[in-house]
């Protein structure tokens, strides 16, 4: 077993779905594709990244799962194939999204394989990942700064805006 977390974000309605049913339409297309998650974050309301960007916030989640026998890159090519199911188009950098699954960290993994840096290389700069991943694995260790995840979340700047709003709804 590889286990592997996986931000889920989105702040852009699909198919007249958003938020946290959004979501958790995405957790079952994970399942769908053999990924079911093994824990699951509550849903999190965070504000839009880059901070002060204007955009609406975003509702975000941590997944763990099995990666199986799955590379970096045969996961982030699956994780890609769902967030298109799901009408994300990719044209610039911290633009609104329909569904965004980024890979934060698998076991094992420190460094860049096949184009994927793991674990993510600014994910202790945000709360929309460390609170949900606070949530599941608070004694989870960043594997190059050897801190937890509840470690990093503690050490972000005042003012970020994050709270938690409920469980996973079903899909």
């Amino acid at each position: 077993m590889t286990r592997a977390f996986v931000a889920l974000g989105a702040n852009m309605p699909f198919e007249g779905v958003q938020g946290s049913e959004l979501l958790a339409r995405a957790v079952d297309a994970l399942k769908t594709v053999g990924l079911p998650p093994l824990s699951l974050s509550s849903v999190w309301q965070t504000e839009a990244w880059p901070r002060g960007s204007g955009q609406l916030d975003y509702f975000n989640a941590v997944a763990e799962l099995d990666a199986g026998e799955r590379t970096p890159r045969q996961l982030y090519d699956v994780l890609t194939s769902i967030e298109h199911r799901f009408g994300r188009e990719r044209r610039e950098r911290w633009a609104p999204r329909t569904l965004d699954l980024d890979i934060v960290a698998m076991d094992g993994f420190a460094g860049i394989f096949g184009g994927i840096t793991l674990p993510h290389p600014r994910m202790q700069e945000r709360a929309f990942v460390l609170a949900p991943l606070s949530e599941i694995a608070p004694d989870w260790r960043h594997p190059k700064s050897g801190r937890t995840a509840a470690e990093m979340l503690a050490s972000l700047p005042p003012g970020y805006r994050y709270q938690r709003i409920g469980a996973m709804p079903p899909p």
